[in-house]
């Protein structure tokens, strides 16, 4: 049952963390593992999102898909993902964007799961222990490419 969770200090505001990492489509642009993500459905409720997504992740040669359900909370600044089908046993992943003095915000990510085949997580298991630690570098670089430097003009 590995855990990792982090709190990283960003120059960014809550709502564009939130809306960088809400775009998951792109993820497969930047972020380590992840070789494909294709979102099957979107339903948009009251002040909520439901996206069911799926996600390719590699390593070497090994290649697994797997089905997660991703909740979008903008007016709460949240995101939650809840694991539908795959290798898992399990995974749920918490995202949560708080403000931060001159307009950052601190980033909260959480992630718990289980892969399904003690084999398998004793191959993927330390590569996705070291990409979910480089998952916050990854968004930080995403958002100084696509915000910028903040204070830079």
């Amino acid at each position: 049952m590995p855990t990792y969770q982090t709190t990283r200090k960003v120059p960014h505001s809550p709502r564009q963390m939130f809306d960088l990492v809400a775009d998951v489509e792109c993820y497969p642009e930047f972020l380590p593992l992840c070789e494909a993500l294709s979102v099957r459905s979107r339903k948009e409720g009251d002040d909520k999102s439901l996206l069911i997504a799926d996600m390719t992740v590699g390593y070497k040669a090994i290649r697994e898909t797997f089905t997660s359900q991703v909740l979008l909370k903008p007016d709460e600044l949240a995101i939650d993902v809840k694991y539908l089908d795959g290798p898992f046993k399990y995974l749920n992943n918490e995202w949560r964007f708080e403000p931060h003095g001159n307009g950052g915000c601190e980033v909260r990510f959480f992630i718990d799961y289980e892969f399904k085949s003690r084999v398998l997580g004793a191959l993927m298991g330390s590569m996705f222990d070291r990409a979910f630690r480089m998952f916050a570098e990854a968004f930080e670089k995403r958002a100084r490419e696509i915000y910028g430097e903040p204070g830079v003009s």
